[in-house]
């Protein structure tokens, strides 16, 4: 492990020592998590921010916008039959492996 000086003012110093004093912990040890999460923060932040980026720079596609439509709607009426076929009647000798989602929402209230 490497290390390094850091000059810090005397209020952040005193909070660190207090920190340091109340976890237990070395003051290089606080500073190594501290550090850490920022850096981890720092990442996160680029992350998403290159990700809204690219999503407005689509969006203002007008092809893109319209493929994106067509995917929900679609995905909407494949949730619909999908939720027709579970609450439709079993037929007849066939087992069912739970109660349907009327049961199930009957036997809640």
């Amino acid at each position: 492990m490497t290390g390094f000086s850091l000059r810090l003012p005397e209020e952040l110093e005193s909070r660190l020592n207090r920190e340091a004093n109340e976890e237990g912990l070395p003051r290089s040890e606080i500073a190594r998590v501290a550090i850490a999460e920022f850096l981890d923060r720092r990442e996160r932040e680029r992350y998403i921010a290159a990700f809204v980026k690219e999503a407005e720079a689509s969006y203002r596609s007008i092809e893109f916008r319209q493929e994106a439509q067509d995917l929900a709607e679609e995905a909407v009426l494949l949730d619909n039959e999908a939720l027709a076929l579970a609450d439709a009647p079993a037929p007849p000798g066939a087992k069912q492996k739970g109660a349907s989602r009327k049961a199930r929402s009957k036997a809640r209230k």
